[in-house]
């Protein structure tokens, strides 16, 4: 394919980051390849999506050089654009970066020749029964660890709205849209509704909607399920729930999920991949819809997320299951499998998953 715009989006808190950032700019110079970098926490604050990749030229492939925080950055600047984005892996636990930096060059070639995959990402968008807006002061209450705050999303003007659909806002998240408690003595009351029908109300210090690539962050974290990265679902987490019904629901990607913060209940912020957009007051509603765009990333081989999350987890293996024998074997398929099976994906040693 051809690579004519280059946005780089690099951790610069990492010398490694900053090294790799480096490898990529000369790249680009061998290339003629215009490289523009997307510092977004510059000047204290943060802009919009659409005004930082017009800023950065309207890049056509966006480079990530950090961890899977960096990779939501630059994947939300992707979205905006229809770019592809490449993630490189600085952090300590990535699920979304694809190459190590060593191979950054070499991961530039292949993408410059075409010899690469689109992953196709399920992304997630809301409507809301107001704009959403962080009143004076709450800001200072949730900031650590967080950095400068985004705007408040505009409202996507080419969509109707109307008080029964409520807003709807310019708002793309990879991994989840989360309703939080911001006083710590008191959680946040929510009525769950999942396509149109009321599931149960909840108080809990959060209630979040997941998309499956964001299954292994915070859902994952409140005791949610791990879901392929491939499935098209929406999973819904209560994050410590005064209820016996704690388990989390997993549903189809055209099921919407409701959150309505309840009369009794205090102020509830709003946050998209971790980042603090909006506090919503009782009465006050947000809806939860897979977004009709989605998310191209770079893929350079078959993907082991199952690999991955062994590795990334520190998975063991019970001691009951190899006290009186071997552990299982790391199985792998060397021959292409039987026709009854050759509608499967299963990884192989000879290359990328068959299907």
């Amino acid at each position: 394919m051809t690579v004519s715009r280059l946005g780089l989006v690099v951790h610069s808190g990492r010398p490694a980051a900053v090294e790799a950032a480096g490898v990529v700019r000369g790249w680009c110079e061998e290339h003629a390849v215009r490289c523009t970098d997307i510092d977004v926490w510059r000047d204290g604050g943060r802009r919009s999506a659409r005004d930082e990749v017009e800023a950065a030229g309207d890049p056509d492939l966006i480079v990530t050089l950090g961890g899977d925080g960096t990779f939501l950055r630059g994947a939300r600047l992707a979205a905006e654009n229809d770019a592809l984005v490449l993630g490189v892996d600085l952090g300590r636990l990535g699920f979304l970066t694809e190459v190590p930096a060593a191979g950054v060059r070499t991961a530039l070639d292949t993408v410059r020749e075409g010899r690469l995959r689109i992953d196709s990402r399920m992304l997630l968008t809301l409507r809301a029964s107001r704009r959403l807006e962080v009143p004076p002061g709450v800001d200072a209450l949730v900031r650590y660890g967080r950095g400068p705050l985004l705007p408040p999303p505009p409202v996507r003007a080419e969509c109707a709205a109307d008080d029964e659909w409520g807003i709807p806002l310019h708002v793309t998240a990879l991994n989840d849209i989360v309703l939080e408690k911001l006083a710590r003595d008191r959680q946040v009351s929510v009525g769950v509704y999942i396509s149109g029908r009321l599931l149960a109300s909840y108080s809990a210090d959060a209630v979040l909607v997941a998309t499956p690539t964001g299954s292994t962050a915070y859902s994952f974290a409140a005791g949610g399920p791990v879901v392929s990265p491939r499935a098209e679902a929406l999973v819904f987490t209560p994050v410590a729930p005064h209820m016996m019904f704690d388990r989390s629901v997993v549903t189809a990607p055209d099921e919407p999920i409701g959150l309505r913060v309840l009369e009794r209940s205090g102020q509830a912020a709003v946050s998209i991949d971790g980042q603090l957009r909006g506090v919503l007051d009782p009465g006050d509603w947000i809806g939860v819809y897979a977004a009709p765009r989605r998310l191209r990333a770079v893929r350079l081989g078959p993907m082991d997320f199952y690999g991955r999350l062994r590795e990334r987890m520190n998975l063991t293996d019970a001691p009951a299951a190899v006290a009186y024998g071997s552990p299982a074997p790391l199985w792998s398929m060397t021959t292409p499998p039987p026709g009854d099976l050759a509608h499967l994906a299963l990884l192989t040693t000879e290359g990328p998953p068959r299907h």
